[in-house]
């Protein structure tokens, strides 16, 4: 199966040119290498919760992606609402992969206890808030890629909940 995945930068430098968006590089290549995954849309937009929202509602809902993955905006900073923007246009959250990867990440530094991440489901697509760097980025998604093929079956009706085909 080939998953059609989004990818949404929330940066202000990012979408001011100001700053390269290596952390969507990160994810290109893990997503295509581990999961067999298509990039058919990635975006970079401002700080700002509308935005966002907006970005994520089209992504669902006019491109039909089955997964979404966000880099940036997750931590404590004022500017910080991609979580915000994410619990805004769920339907249902899925915290698993959130809890999981700021449990791995905190073997490796305690400020991932800082992360605000969140992840959730907008009909069948599922939503993954990483955070802003690189190696944020690497070390979240390695934590979770194994789950990800498993959840998006489940998601687009092509694997049973316990793993059984239907």
């Amino acid at each position: 199966m080939r998953w059609k995945v989004a990818i949404l930068t929330a940066s202000d430098r990012g979408f001011r040119g100001e700053r390269e968006d290596t952390s969507a590089q990160v994810i290109r290549e893990l997503i295509e290498e581990e999961i067999n995954g298509e990039i058919i849309e990635y975006r970079v937009v401002p700080d700002e919760k509308d935005e966002i929202m907006a970005a994520l509602i089209e992504m669902t809902d006019y491109f039909k992606v089955d997964l979404i993955l966000t880099t940036g905006g997750t931590g404590l900073a004022a500017r910080d609402v991609t979580p915000e923007a994410t619990l805004a246009v769920i339907d249902r959250q899925a915290p698993g992969f959130a809890e999981a990867m700021r449990m791995i990440s905190m073997q490796k530094t305690p400020k991932a206890m800082l992360s605000r991440a969140v992840s959730g489901l907008r009909g069948r697509t599922l939503i993954i808030n990483l955070p802003g760097s690189p190696k944020g980025v690497s070390e979240n998604l390695e934590a979770i890629m194994g789950q990800l093929p498993h959840a998006l079956g489940i998601l687009t009706g092509l694997v049973g909940d316990h793993g059984n085909e239907t």
